[in-house]
């Protein structure tokens, strides 16, 4: 296993930010100062900042009902991020796909390497459902178009709309493109007023209060 590699799973961290912190000098393997790009077998001491590092031997997976304001990453920016919302020890999970800030609702994080490819990859074309909110009613034509496809800049954009009353209405996706459902309704000239994801997979977000988490068993 590649060193990079090796930290990020043993803490969390990016596999950048484990190459950043072993070019600062804050890695050693058996008492010695670590190369980037080096391998790692079992029989080797591995410690960040002095601190022996040990792979969990257990994978671990957690739902967490995302509030909006709250982004999917480490560095924030300025802006609250969702590990604000986890314990300590819970901080070397990883999201599996990502919401908006202005999104909410369901967000897996793993440090099973095999589910998020799983629920991912495109071939599996996992199933993603969201609630939705515009800033005035679908119509029944621009519903079709949604169906049909909408053309964005990286590609057609295919959604199914049910059970729509009106401005609200749930979207079901097999993609996971970056802000996918915002942009096909804005062009469609629609604003997106809530946007907040309730499945993945066979994954819910029932009786998960939002804020709060739990262990997927």
């Amino acid at each position: 296993m590649r060193l990079n590699q090796f930290i990020a799973r043993a803490t969390g961290l990016s596999r950048r930010a484990a190459d950043y912190a072993v070019s600062e000098g804050r890695v050693t393997i058996n008492g010695k100062s670590a190369q980037t790009g080096r391998a790692v077998t079992g029989s080797d001491t591995v410690q960040l900042d002095g601190t022996t590092l040990v792979l969990p031997t257990e994978t671990l997976t957690i739902i967490l009902n995302k509030p909006v304001g709250y982004v999917c990453s480490r560095a924030g920016q300025g802006s609250r991020t969702i590990y604000e919302l986890l314990p300590p020890e819970l901080h070397r999970l990883k999201p599996v796909g990502r919401l908006d800030k202005d999104s909410s609702g369901l967000l897996l994080l793993t440090d099973d390497g095999d589910l998020a490819n799983e629920l991912t990859h495109p071939r599996h074309a996992k199933e993603k459902i969201y609630e939705v909110a515009l800033d005035r009613p679908l119509t029944p034509e621009d519903a079709a178009r949604v169906e049909q496809g909408v053309k964005l800049e990286d590609g057609p954009s295919k959604l199914q709309v049910k059970n729509s009353s009106g401005k609200r209405f749930t979207v079901t996706m097999h993609e996971g493109r970056n802000r996918q459902i915002r942009r096909t309704f804005a062009a469609l000239g629609y604003d997106v007023r809530k946007l907040h994801r309730i499945q993945f997979g066979h994954f819910t977000v029932n009786c998960v209060q939002a804020g709060t988490f739990t262990f997927v068993e």
